[in-house]
């Protein structure tokens, strides 16, 4: 049985889900790092794994009661209302932010990466060379994700359905970020930015009772990729949380070293001090994709020469972004202590 909730605890838990939504859509940072950190890790999981076959022949049979109960469906359904509202809100403020601030939101979000290690790592006990074995291949497989190179963008829908598939990871798995693993497979502007414009755009259109856009082919067709997306994106949300449930029970200290070492080895996404490499034809000049943008390839990675203004900003923002992990903490532990 899942605990009840008080309506401060619900209205924390949506705050919750906007946080793993915003954190989905930057490249480098992941939902399910938010969920860990947030404390409610394992129950998103479970809860998850409860979407069975059993649940299915509850919903089938009518019995909606029985099947909320079962799959803990407030609990999920306030996360996924602020993951939505993140996807038209905080994820449109992040985008903004990226294009104007962009050292300074890199060096926020490498801040809380290192807020979160040490928030993960501080009650795991003794750690063991079977443990540290796991946190090094953790690190390893982080370290290799980060410095692969991104592929070209593909609207194939089977495609897309297995990016959809991939994507998600970042929900379930602390430290892997789905938005980089979009990135690597060349989607994430056409499946993160275009795609989820054109829903807010004929969104916005409804409201005012303009449906001219069922004549826009490229609308339609942007929308078509979004819909076969989201399919996939459920189907491996489902999938691969009845894979971590079981690898939790029966794993769980080794399964947090692997996290550990991962989310450890996944800072170089986010390094703050880097320049975008972006893709260049035989002529030397640089390419653009079907919507006019510049083709990044990688990036360049470098400490800054010297010490300046934007450097010392760029430093307060990363020691924010720990504190802001940290603060976590410490509300936890204030909670625990009222309570107790």
């Amino acid at each position: 049985m899942y605990e009840k909730r008080s309506f401060g605890d619900k209205v924390w838990l949506v705050l919750k889900g906007l946080a793993m939504g915003a954190a989905n859509k930057v490249p480098g940072v992941s939902g399910g790092l938010v969920a860990f950190v947030a404390g409610f890790y394992e129950e998103f999981i479970y809860s998850l794994q409860k979407i069975n076959r059993k649940a299915f022949a509850l919903l089938v049979n009518g019995r909606f009661k029985s099947f909320f109960r079962y799959v803990n469906g407030r609990f999920l359904g306030l996360l996924i209302l602020g993951m939505v509202i993140s996807y038209f809100s905080v994820s449109k403020v992040l985008d903004y932010l990226i294009v104007h601030f962009e050292l300074y939101v890199w060096s926020a979000f490498f801040g809380m990466i290192i807020g979160s290690i040490y928030f993960i790592a501080k009650d795991f006990g003794e750690w063991n060379r079977k443990y540290v074995a796991y946190l090094l291949c953790g690190i390893l497989a982080g370290v290799s994700i980060s410095f692969l190179e991104p592929a070209r963008e593909n609207s194939n829908l089977f495609f897309v359905f297995f990016c959809g598939i991939i994507g998600v990871s970042g929900m379930t798995l602390p430290g892997l970020s789905g938005s980089f693993i979009l990135i690597l497979l060349g989607n994430y502007v056409l499946l993160l930015v275009d795609s989820v414009n054109a829903l807010f755009d004929t969104i916005a259109d409804i409201f005012q009772w303009d449906f001219s856009f069922v004549d826009n082919t490229g609308r339609i067709e942007l929308l078509k990729v979004l819909v076969v997306f989201a399919v996939g994106s459920l189907a491996g949300l489902v999938s691969l949380s009845h894979l971590l449930a079981y690898v939790l029970k029966r794993f769980k200290k080794a399964t947090y070293a692997v996290i550990i070492g991962f989310i450890a080895g996944s800072l170089g996404v986010v390094w703050p001090w880097k320049e975008k490499l972006f893709a260049y034809d035989l002529s030397g000049k640089v390419q653009f994709d079907a919507n006019g943008r510049e083709i990044i390839m990688g990036y360049d990675r470098y400490w800054p020469s010297e010490f300046s203004l934007e450097v010392g900003i760029a430093i307060f923002f990363i020691i924010v972004g720990i504190l802001l992990v940290l603060s976590l903490d410490w509300y936890q532990k204030a909670r625990t202590q009222q309570h107790g």
